[in-house]
């Protein structure tokens, strides 16, 4: 049957289409960041990429934020979130962009509107 697959695809897509924009406040949170196991992209739209690699295997988040606290910021979707825990917010350290998240030190690989050669 056809029909389920079609209704979770819509689903899911009306679930995505639900993120809100990163509010201006925040604008410096956007971007792809990568630091040890983990890379974590955070999209404009609010959207969030997240994959920490472990000797257990890979977690992955594909989730839309549903709200900031204070730096830190919740991800999921309904009652199911993820609390990201910002211990240091996005700063530049000379001309790098850094932030540490769950106690792991990022680096902005690119920002908005840029891409990674």
């Amino acid at each position: 049957m056809k029909i389920p697959v079609l209704v979770l695809s819509m689903a899911l897509a009306l679930l995505a289409a639900c993120s809100e924009p990163v509010p201006h406040a925040k604008a410096s949170y956007v971007g792809q960041w990568q630091g040890g196991t983990m890379a974590l992209e955070i999209r404009r739209d609010g959207y969030v990429h997240y994959a920490r690699r472990s000797e257990n295997g890979t977690t992955t988040i594909n989730a839309p934020i549903q709200r900031f606290e204070g730096d830190n910021f919740v991800v999921g979707i309904g009652p199911l979130g993820t609390t990201f825990v910002v211990s240091k917010p996005p700063h530049l350290d000379g001309a790098t962009w850094k932030m540490t998240v769950d106690g792991v030190e990022l680096t902005r690989k690119a920002g908005p509107g840029e891409t990674t050669a």
